[in-house]
């Protein structure tokens, strides 16, 4: 008796408990209870399947392990363990923290933007029988197994909760992961438990022909059988070139066709193997290093160099076509060759496309790709291979920031400048520029930030020697900066030579660069053919019926469009209020840009690059590789066609209409505006060709396109940091958004209102608002906009979110705010 109490004890004093994180908008994390036997499997990083509710089962992060129960509640016992090895690192953990705290947001929530899908596990997690279940000796399966294929035979597919009703227990996942692994089952795509490998079919002859006689004999023997014959010659030919012959080659270079390749697979001759190979990219890189830098390039490399000594983070301010990319690989190298993991964030996941296809020709498979247009199993192998070291430069958009990085000791942030590293929906709303910045700090990495327009935020930085400041103020080679010629709409028209939207002059040297085998990049930052409808008789305007904007008509569909919710209708062709027929396009967008210019210019072959455009995988690589291959010589295009794009044919960069940038209601239009016309000029003359810039505006004696025009970053600089200092705005203040939402608009008003007087009477003229915003209504929810304005120098930003928290607890205690949800940006920018 006393020894089996001491054993109890004993038992006691051993329990486990794991704090977790949910995938889950939670304040904090939740403490679970091990089970004895699965004591030794737990460990931090690790998944862990846990019910939280009253049915619902997920995947877990284990985030601390103790051996405390919690106060407050009872600890549920976890599940299962998933995972044999850790799939988060501690440094990430440390990451998640950072973010969650810094972005004002739940921890849950970052996990969720930062794992791939195929990593999370839901209760609503579909399952559905196997192809492969005719296979499956069911006398090899217990009850309840067999239960549950009866059930899906009958229905198809089952939830998890509905499996957890069938069996009446809550401890089904053990149970679905042993029919998994006898391949009885399959879990739906975006949550499955682990992602499958992609196979290929490969080609294998038989080793009894190794020999010469042998292969003598065999081909002898095919003499009456031609397409055999020529399918194994093709084989021996190929294998004179590489090891591994993919079915799909042999079939291609032999011409013989399914039906003798599988005769001669039947005789024995040919073996078909299916090995795993990775989706990112093709087996066979050539790979090649050799070119020079500049002698400016080699200053600024050694530059960087010195600087990295002294600073962790480093400005490299380079014009465009400056060979920034030639000094990152250059740097990347260096990296590699003292065993580190480099991450090369760029701001669209279209701009990896260039870029990564440069990069693989210097590292070849050492290159990785990350970013949102993969799908789950994609972005799981990438995830696994670096967390396995097995990937050492990592390409990605924003979310390449949460890969499980393992010796990082280089993050270089190309284009830092870009509006596309910041999220803003949903949270966490994150700004990936400053966040490299922090896993820097946490890799003792270096940082290398780079732009031809830096923001003014970084450039401040960089002025005030927190950051280090390289300047490459020549271009690469013979290129020369483009010429900039600002044409009046005004004057055109007046004159009568305004043809649709585009000037005489820039007609002329479209043409002139058609008829010169040279090309053209046109741009008008909004897509779709015309952005509103108008009836000329009661001035009706077609509206979302979700959010407060006008729809926008696409010719390509034929529709109307909302660019904010998805919401579609029909074109309509009679007035709804007043019946009139007289329906006009007002303002104009890529689409109508391409049509117009095709009829003014019947010769030209015209491309688009858009968000319209490029929604499939691999639209854009098709496109950008057609315009590379002058298969058409004019691109129209939005922002995409600025960021970065390198092409040695234009000449011609035309900007459509500059004053929609210019005159937009945001405290960084006049940045954005030079950024942005910089980056597109940027395009033109990028080898031994002059280029020439037209940007075609009524505002033209702007300061902003006298800037861009005499390529005055600096003046730019200077006009807006005194401008923002006066005003109390970045780099000088500190912002924190706070939306308040709600789909009555006088609730969303009046708690607006409860909320800033509470703000008010804690922060006091620190607080704007509330205010309505130019978009007061998205997705059916009503906003009303509140900003904090916080000085940066002698007010800790760190106690201001601790009392905007407590504020916030008290906001939503009140019972009147029932149904407001209040949303917080903090850098919103």
């Amino acid at each position: 008796m006393l020894e089996l109490q001491a054993e109890g004890h004993q038992q006691e004093r051993t329990t486990k408990f794991v704090d977790v994180i949910l995938p889950l908008a939670i304040s904090k994390t939740y403490t679970y209870r091990v089970p004895y036997e699965l004591t030794s499997s737990v460990a931090v990083g690790k998944r862990v399947i846990v019910q939280f509710g009253k049915s619902k089962i997920y995947a877990a992060i284990v985030y601390a392990i103790s051996s405390k129960a919690p106060e407050r509640y009872e600890a549920k016992y976890i599940l299962d363990v998933l995972d044999d090895s850790p799939v988060v690192t501690a440094d990430q953990l440390k990451l998640w923290d950072w973010v969650s705290d810094y972005y004002m947001c739940h921890i849950g929530e970052v996990m969720q933007a930062a794992m791939p899908a195929v990593f999370k596990l839901a209760s609503e997690t579909k399952v559905m029988a196997s192809d492969r279940l005719a296979l499956v000796d069911r006398t090899s399966l217990n009850d309840k197994e067999f239960l549950i294929l009866d059930a899906l035979d009958l229905a198809g597919e089952l939830k998890v909760s509905d499996i957890m009703k069938l069996l009446g227990q809550k401890t089904v996942f053990p149970i679905l992961k042993s029919l998994f692994n006898k391949d009885a089952i399959v879990i739906s795509e975006e949550l499955r438990e682990r992602y499958k490998p992609k196979k290929k079919a490969f080609v294998v002859l038989s080793s009894f022909f190794d020999q010469g006689e042998e292969r003598h004999l065999l081909l002898d023997s095919l003499e009456r059988a031609p397409k055999q014959q020529d399918a194994v010659l093709a084989y021996l030919q190929l294998r004179k070139r590489q090891e591994h012959i993919a079915k799909s080659e042999l079939l291609e270079a032999s011409g013989c066709g399914q039906s003798a390749l599988k005769a001669l697979i039947d005789k024995g001759v040919f073996i078909i193997e299916e090995r795993v190979v990775s989706r990112l990219y093709g087996e066979d890189v050539f790979v090649e290093s050799g070119f020079d830098l500049s002698a400016a390039q080699q200053e600024a490399i050694e530059s960087i160099q010195r600087q990295f000594l002294e600073k962790d983070v480093v400005l490299l301010h380079g014009i465009t076509a400056s060979g920034k990319t030639q000094l990152y690989i250059r740097l990347i190298e260096a990296a590699l060759t003292q065993g580190n993991t480099i991450l090369y964030l760029l701001p669209e996941i279209a701009l990896t496309s260039q870029i990564v296809e440069r990069l693989r020709i210097y590292f070849g498979q050492e290159v990785g790709v990350y970013h949102s247009r993969f799908n789950d199993n994609e972005r799981a192998e990438v995830w696994q291979k670096v967390l396995k070291g097995e990937i050492r430069v990592i390409l990605g958009a924003r979310s390449a920031v949460f890969l499980p990085f393992q010796n990082l000791g280089l993050i270089i942030i190309d284009e830092e400048h870009e509006i596309s590293f910041k999220q803003f929906d949903p949270a966490p709303r994150y700004h990936a520029r400053d966040t490299a910045v922090y896993l820097g700090h946490l890799h003792h990495a270096k940082v290398l930030l780079g732009s031809a327009t830096p923001s003014i935020e970084t450039y401040y930085n960089a002025k005030s020697n927190k950051y280090g400041l390289v300047t490459l103020s020549q271009r690469y080679g013979e290129s020369k900066l483009p010429t900039i010629r600002i044409v009046s709409l005004k004057e055109e028209g007046r004159d009568k030579r305004l043809q649709s939207y585009f000037s005489e002059v820039l007609l002329n040297e479209i043409k002139q660069a058609i008829n010169n085998k040279e090309q053209v990049i046109l741009f008008q930052n909004r897509r779709g053919y015309t952005p509103m409808l108008l009836c000329r008789t009661c001035g009706y305007t077609p509206k979302c019926t979700n959010c407060d904007v006008s729809l926008t008509f696409h010719k390509s569909t034929g529709k109307l469009h909302c660019h904010y919710c998805g919401f579609k209708e029909e074109q309509i062709q009679v007035c709804p209020a007043c019946g009139s027929t007289h329906l006009e396009n007002k303002g104009f967008g890529t689409e109508r840009i391409e049509e117009e210019l095709s009829m003014l210019i019947p010769e030209a072959k015209i491309g688009r690059l858009d968000l319209d455009s490029t929604r499939g995988k691999d639209s854009f690589e098709r496109i950008i590789t057609d315009f590379d291959e002058q298969q058409f010589n004019v691109l129209v295009g939005t922002q995409m066609v600025a960021k970065g794009l390198d092409f040695g044919k234009v000449t011609v960069i035309g900007i459509i209409n500059a004053d929609a940038l210019i005159n937009y209601p945001d405290f960084r239009a006049f940045e954005r505006s030079f950024s942005l016309l910089s980056q597109v000029s940027g395009r033109a003359g990028r080898r031994s060709s002059a280029g020439n810039v037209i940007i075609q505006a009524y505002a033209t004696q702007h300061r902003v396109l006298e800037q861009v025009v005499h390529h005055d970053y600096e003046g730019m600089f200077m006009t807006e940091v005194q401008e923002r200092k006066h005003y109390a705005y970045p780099p000088f203040y500190r912002l924190i958004k706070i939306d308040v939402k709600h789909k009555d608009q006088n609730e969303a008003y009046n708690a607006a209102q409860r909320l800033g007087t509470l703000l008010k009477e804690a922060f006091g003229n620190r607080v704007l608002g509330p205010e309505t915003p130019l978009i007061s209504r998205i997705r059916n929810y009503f906003i009303n906009t509140l900003l904090i304005k916080v000085e940066r120098d002698g007010t800790s930003i760190q106690k201001v979110k601790t009392a905007l928290r407590q504020l916030l607890i008290t906001f939503e205690s009140n019972k009147a705010n029932k149904g407001v949800f209040v949303q917080l940006d903090v850098d919103p920018y």
